[in-house]
């Protein structure tokens, strides 16, 4: 959940990153960073396993509003993209404000998108969160791929709970920003209202 620093007057949340393996939520990452932070000397901090890599930063998007005069800044993380890694996918998950599936739109993709889901639900639930209540976002990445499946067949098999999906191309930035500032939005929604 959610951290107030009152000196700093921000509230720090956590956003993280979901789905099956080069899915391409380091990617996403990799994007906001580089037309971001990167852009200022920021630093981004990778922690990697010997397969696959954590990757990690903070952010402060200026356009996304205060809530009761606390900025918003938000930590944004990717969890492992293999299943072998679903001890570090639980703790990524510790304090979660928000989640961005990224789904790949590929067709032989379908399985490893279904099973980053119900691995998504079981870890959310072992930490007490409903899946249904918490801010979602499903992206839909890799359009620009020939054997990407029709953006309705996507959503018929991957949308849960009626949550927004955007049609991405990370590694162009195509949906990246409108992915996260939607997450961003819901998040701020629920410090709000809560």
């Amino acid at each position: 959940m959610s951290f107030i620093n009152f000196v700093a007057r921000e509230i720090n949340c956590k956003i993280v990153y979901y789905g099956a393996g080069l899915g391409g939520k380091t990617t996403n990452l990799q994007y906001i960073f580089d037309q971001t932070l990167g852009k200022k000397g920021g630093k981004m901090i990778s922690l990697a396993t010997e397969t696959d890599r954590t990757l990690f930063f903070d952010f402060l998007p200026l356009d996304l509003g205060t809530v009761r005069g606390f900025k918003t800044r938000f930590h944004l993380y990717t969890v492992p993209g293999q299943v072998f890694y679903d001890a570090s996918r639980k703790l990524i998950l510790r304090g979660v404000d928000g989640v961005i599936f990224v789904a790949d739109s590929q067709e032989e993709r379908m399985d490893a998108n279904h099973e980053a889901l119900e691995n998504l639900y079981e870890n959310l639930k072992e930490h007490g969160y409903d899946f249904m209540k918490i801010p979602y976002v499903l992206q839909l990445n890799k359009r620009d791929l020939p054997s990407a499946l029709a953006v309705e067949e996507l959503k018929k098999a991957l949308l849960k709970k009626g949550e927004s999906a955007f049609e991405a191309i990370a590694y162009k930035g195509v949906g990246v920003f409108e992915t996260l500032k939607e997450c961003g939005r819901l998040v701020l929604s629920e410090l709000k209202t809560g």
